[in-house]
Formats: structure tokens, C-alpha cells, sequence
């Protein structure tokens, strides 16, 4: 059975940076796309940033050149770096994988952007 395990979320004060991270366990092929989503209260889910097996990244306009995602395909797992942050970046973020059209979510990791 395919999990997904977030991990690296926490309080930082704003223009500080952070790293969250998700490994896969369960499975030994590459997903299709990997990703990270977040949730902040009141609000809907949201893409945050993308990346497919070929490399090829997506992002939400507000957070393009403050976050990077990337893969680590030795332990199946992805990485999203964020800098620059800001309190409106503070949310539930979950980590996403996909592969043949199934989708799978992280349990979320709490990021707090706040002084």
C-alpha cells in the first residue's frame, strides 16, 4: 500500500525559509507527477508546485521564484523549498503523488509563517 510521509514543516518568521519533504513507501515504480498542495483555514486546497517524471515543474503564480520543488527519485520523494516567506504562505501543505491516473495525499505538515 502506497504512503506518503511529510515531513520539515514548522514556524518560521517571515523572509525566513523553509524545507518540507515527503518520501513514498509502498511502491518501487516512479510516480507520473509529484507535488505539494496546502490548505489554509477557511480556504480550498491548492496547487502549489508540480513536477512529472521528466522533470517539468508547475507552479502557483504567488509563490514562483520564492519556492523550488524537486524530486528525489532514490527514495521516491519530493521536496519543496521555500524561501522568501511570507504569512500568507502559512497553511496545512500536502504532499501529492500520481501515477496511472490514482492519486495519493500526505497526512500534511503545518507551515506557520508568523513574528
Amino acid at each position: 500500500q502506497v504512503q506518503l510521509v511529510e515531513s520539515g514543516g514548522g514556524l518560521v518568521q517571515p523572509g525566513g525559509s523553509l524545507r518540507v519533504s515527503c518520501a513514498a513507501s509502498g511502491t518501487i515504480l516512479p510516480f507520473d507527477e509529484m507535488g505539494w498542495y496546502r490548505q489554509a483555514p477557511g480556504k480550498q486546497r491548492e496547487l502549489v508546485a508540480t513536477i512529472n517524471r521528466g522533470g517539468s515543474t508547475n507552479y502557483l503564480a504567488s509563490v514562483k521564484g520564492r519556492f523550488t520543488i524537486s524530486r528525489d527519485n532514490a527514495k521516491i520523494g519530493v521536496d519543496l523549498q521555500m524561501n522568501s516567506l511570507k504569512p500568507e504562505d502559512t497553511a496545512v501543505y500536502f504532499c501529492n503523488a500520481v501515477l496511472n491516473y490514482r492519486n495519493w495525499w500526505g497526512q500534511g505538515t503545518q507551515v506557520t509563517v508568523s513574528s
